[in-house]
């Protein structure tokens, strides 16, 4: 008797559970690239989305204060939004922190991205495959046990991008956003110099993983100075993948007709430049500005 008890319970909460939002985080407007293959993926559901954009970028902070920052805002999302499932749509703050967002919130449907080695090791057939991130995440232990257990698949050559992530949150700026955009292409003109030829003949890279969430957002430059032949590789939609698989298991999806409106289902919110949000959100989501809010100064 106890245990059906304990299964109606868990049952009912789960039922409870469905209508509540999907909670999403990154230091600044790069996860809105992952946002955008969740909505895709989830079109019933909806998301709180956390820039934490008085504190980006992520990348070039000790992996302590990315640590601190990604359970403050876990935990503001938990009580404030009641999420029944967190998306840390940032690689820096999954290297520095997912394993104790785990510890201290077990009972949560968790969901970090990572660099997209694996799907690349799929689609590259010279088996030189280029990878740019921040240096937080490509120098974190998290990281190097990716590339380490790949190590005999592929020769992958890794490029930190100091800069890039702040250039793309720039360029949402009204006030610096053409400055910034200048200063993107030259870096990626750097960078991708640094690593070495891309190209489809033996030995060079075919394939380039955007191990940063922002890094989507400079896509098409990215297509001008490489080609189209080259595949970019980013983590949006696995991600996306795997956040409707764990729902279904947990039985927490949300099947029932969605809002008829993207604004009407997503809250966007920042504690850095409203503007700037509103902008990146109306680029690259088509989202309202009234979709854009400030957030908690006090998380």
């Amino acid at each position: 008797m106890a245990v059906a008890l304990l299964v109606q319970a868990s049952t009912a909460l789960a039922h409870d559970m469905t209508e509540s939002p999907i909670g999403v985080f990154d230091s600044g407007i790069g996860g809105l690239s992952v946002l955008q293959s969740l909505q895709a993926a989830l079109p019933a559901e909806h998301f709180v989305y956390w820039a934490d954009s008085g504190h980006a970028p992520y990348g070039e902070k000790s992996d302590l204060f990315v640590r601190q920052r990604s359970l403050a805002i876990a935990d503001h999302l938990i009580k404030e939004h009641h999420i029944k499932a967190l998306v840390v749509a940032c690689n820096t703050a999954t290297a520095a922190a997912i394993h104790e967002l785990r510890v201290q919130h077990p009972h949560l449907i968790l969901i970090g991205v990572e660099p997209a080695l694996k799907p690349a090791l799929q689609l590259s057939q010279t088996g030189h495959i280029g990878v740019i991130g921040t240096r937080g995440t490509l120098d974190s232990d998290k990281f190097h046990r990716l590339l380490a257990s790949l190590q005999d698949q592929a020769h992958f050559t890794v490029q930190p991008c100091n800069g890039l992530a702040l250039a793309i949150e720039q360029s949402t700026h009204q006030a610096t956003g053409a400055q910034a955009t200048q200063r993107i292409t030259q870096l990626l003109q750097d960078y991708t110099r640094e690593m070495g030829e891309f190209g489809q003949a033996p030995g060079q890279m075919d394939t380039l993983v955007l191990g940063c969430t922002h890094y989507v957002f400079a896509e098409h430059a990215l297509r001008e100075l490489l080609g189209p032949q080259i595949h970019l590789v980013s983590t949006g939609e696995p991600v996306a993948r795997q956040t409707r698989r764990l729902l279904e298991a947990a039985g927490m999806l949300r099947n029932g007709p969605g809002p008829h409106t993207l604004s009407a289902r997503i809250r966007l919110m920042t504690n850095g430049d409203l503007t700037s949000l509103q902008a990146a959100a109306q680029r690259w989501l088509g989202l309202p500005h009234a979709a854009c809010h400030r957030a908690d100064t006090h998380v």
